[in-house]
């Protein structure tokens, strides 16, 4: 299974167990200074039945290397104009690869890394039925942009949170403040902090691969 031309460049991993005509479907979304292969090494714990689209960010990041969604105005502020590019791009991209891949439309899943998991949220709050959750590791909700988030349309959709209570990078007072603005919205939350900085460990991995296991 080869990449389609789309928005945004991508890899795609088929699902190591085959023989259903539509799969579930994970996308992994990086942060910022890393590529598309940056999670790809991810795929080899997650379930066997899941196929794997990992997305590369659509701009050059020039403080060494990679690419980045946007540039930081402040931690937790976008760039706005960049900020709106990339969701446009992202939202392109998802919608070509449903009618380019054998993509189970009811069981895609985002999953994002630092500003891989901003943009993850920006989807899920304002195309709820798009996806069928988020984990978020190490982000946060993009508040004070132009996205017209659906709260009311959260109802029983499932995120999972992970962060790290020494996290230098985005403090985890953001996944805090996601938990505070997810849980009202009656989504159900699965949230987790762990003993480490701004990174995927060992323990953090395991507790997601759970979660999208029993998504599936």
């Amino acid at each position: 299974m080869n990449p389609v031309r789309t928005s945004l460049v991508h890899k795609i991993l088929e699902p190591r167990r085959k023989g259903a005509a539509l799969y579930p479907t994970v996308v992994l979304l990086h942060g910022r200074g890393a590529n598309e292969d940056d999670l790809l090494g991810l795929a080899e714990y997650l379930d066997d039945r899941l196929l794997v689209l990992s997305v590369r960010a659509p701009f050059p990041f020039a403080l060494g290397g990679g690419f980045t969604w946007y540039e930081i105005e402040e931690v937790g502020r976008p760039d706005a104009k960049m900020f709106a590019e990339s969701y446009q791009k992202l939202t392109r991209f998802l919608d070509d690869v449903k009618k380019s891949y054998p993509i189970d439309k009811s069981k895609i899943l985002l999953s994002g890394f630092s500003m891989g998991s901003v943009m993850s949220y920006a989807i899920a709050l304002t195309m709820p039925d798009t996806v069928a959750g988020v984990a978020a590791n190490s982000g946060y909700i993009p508040e004070g942009t132009e996205l017209k988030s659906q709260w009311k349309e959260l109802k029983g959709k499932p995120f999972f949170i992970a962060h790290g209570v020494y996290d230098p990078v985005i403090p985890v007072s953001f996944a805090r403040r996601a938990k505070e603005l997810l849980e009202p919205a009656q989504a159900v939350v699965t949230y987790r902090e762990y003993d480490m900085g701004h990174q995927i460990t060992e323990d953090s991995l395991n507790d997601m691969m759970q979660w999208f296991t029993k998504r599936i």
